[in-house]
């Protein structure tokens, strides 16, 4: 197989494109992170929204998830329970970017921070 855009000929069309969609969902959670307003117009007039230290929260208990199975598939993978190392470089692949979206949401979110300290009052 040839490589696609520098990607090593290890995964499948099908792999590439899973992959993709995860990133792709991981994408759309962090644009709801940045788009507050947005979720709440699509919640019920009566539901309280979520606060942003909520939203955080969650966001990174899914990293938290996330890079756990990925431990747990590479332990299993290393003990010779998973056989197929397709699935744990998947999850490893699936945890190095959700930890990356992870680093750039603080950066951006320190970054905010120094800017409004700078500010005079």
């Amino acid at each position: 197989m040839n490589p696609v855009g520098g990607i090593g000929g290890g995964g499948s069309l099908e792999q590439i494109i899973a992959l993709r969609q995860q990133i792709i969902d991981r994408s759309k959670v962090l644009q709801e992170i940045h788009q507050p307003k947005a979720a709440e117009a699509t919640q019920p007039a009566g539901a309280a929204a979520p606060s942003f230290g909520d939203s955080l929260r969650n966001a990174l208990e899914n990293v938290n998830a996330v890079q756990a199975e990925s431990g747990r598939m590479t332990a299993a993978y290393e003990r010779g329970e998973e056989t197929d190392i397709a699935k744990v470089m998947l999850a490893r692949q699936e945890a190095g970017v959700a930890f990356e979206a992870t680093l750039q949401v603080r950066n951006k979110l320190l970054a905010a921070y120094q800017e409004t300290m700078r500010m005079g009052i």
